[in-house]
């Protein structure tokens, strides 16, 4: 069971809740949250935003492959994926990403959990621009697009 979505920051934010009702069942004996947020220092800068773009059709493909190939490389058989990016604007110590995960055991979600955010930083084509207190930014080093 797999939800994914790219949320538009001028539209919405992303919400624990909805993560929440989502891997509610009584069959997974454990429940893992991942949240990232922007934090207000990078390599010497203070941070005060940061711009998340993406191509939202190829972000969501990465998001089902590492789904599926999860299964291939923890053999978690029964398990449900909670995932949303936020795209456009975020201010430090805003969400930028939740990461839900529910298993029957607590062994395998913390694996899955940690095995989802470990390739969507390789894999996903997420860009980010940082914003400093000086007025000025830069985009990040990031994941090339590519094809398959």
């Amino acid at each position: 069971m797999l939800h994914t979505k790219i949320v538009d920051s001028k539209r919405g934010k992303i919400d624990i809740v909805k993560a929440e009702k989502f891997l509610s069942s009584s069959k997974y004996g454990a429940i893992i949250y991942f949240i990232g947020t922007v934090r207000n220092l990078n390599e010497n800068k203070k941070v005060t935003g940061i711009t998340y773009d993406s191509k939202d059709s190829l972000v969501l493909k990465s998001f089902e492959e590492i789904y599926k190939d999860s299964e291939k490389k923890l053999n978690i058989k029964d398990k449900a994926v909670f995932i949303e990016h936020v795209k456009g604007y975020v201010s430090v110590e805003e969400k930028s990403i939740i990461i839900g995960v529910g298993c029957k055991h607590r062994v395998e979600a913390y694996q899955l959990s940690r095995y989802i955010i470990e390739e969507i930083k390789k894999r996903t084509p997420i860009w980010k621009k940082e914003h400093y207190s000086k007025n000025d930014s830069e985009w990040l080093k990031g994941v090339s697009i590519q094809q398959n």
